[in-house]
């Protein structure tokens, strides 16, 4: 298989997670959702939407390699908590979502990254406290 085609493949993979990923995130908001799968849906959510990735998707294979294995491992687990009336209703209205153009939300983005500036900013303190 020529690499380039696996590339393709994987992209493609990537592209069901994400929608996969906005069906969870609907789900979670839904009050039929047990509350144990609304707070995991939505850090799965918060991870695969987030600006920044622990390996960045435009690094060649590795980038898309931890959205490849970690989204998947927590879509699977958050899946089998949430009712499946609740998750049928949801990914028909992803599917939608996608349909018109991609969602967007300005405020998750916001909040995501003041998230990653707080981390960002924890870990100099720790380290210029160790050195």
């Amino acid at each position: 298989m020529s690499p380039q085609l696996l590339l393709q493949r994987w992209r493609k993979r990537v592209r069901a997670l994400k929608h996969e990923t906005y069906a969870l995130y609907l789900a979670a908001r839904d009050p039929r959702t047990p509350w144990i799968a609304r707070l995991l849906a939505g850090l799965i959510v918060a991870y695969a939407f987030s600006p920044i990735d622990l390996i960045p998707d435009f690094v060649p294979i590795l980038g898309l390699l931890d959205d490849l294995v970690l989204l998947p491992l927590g879509i699977a687990l958050v899946l089998r908590l949430i009712p499946p009336h609740v998750l049928v209703e949801s990914r028909q209205r992803a599917e939608l979502a996608f349909a018109s153009g991609r969602p967007v939300s300005r405020g998750a983005v916001v909040v995501i990254v003041l998230i990653w500036l707080a981390l960002a900013t924890l870990g100099i303190l720790a380290l210029i406290q160790a050195l």
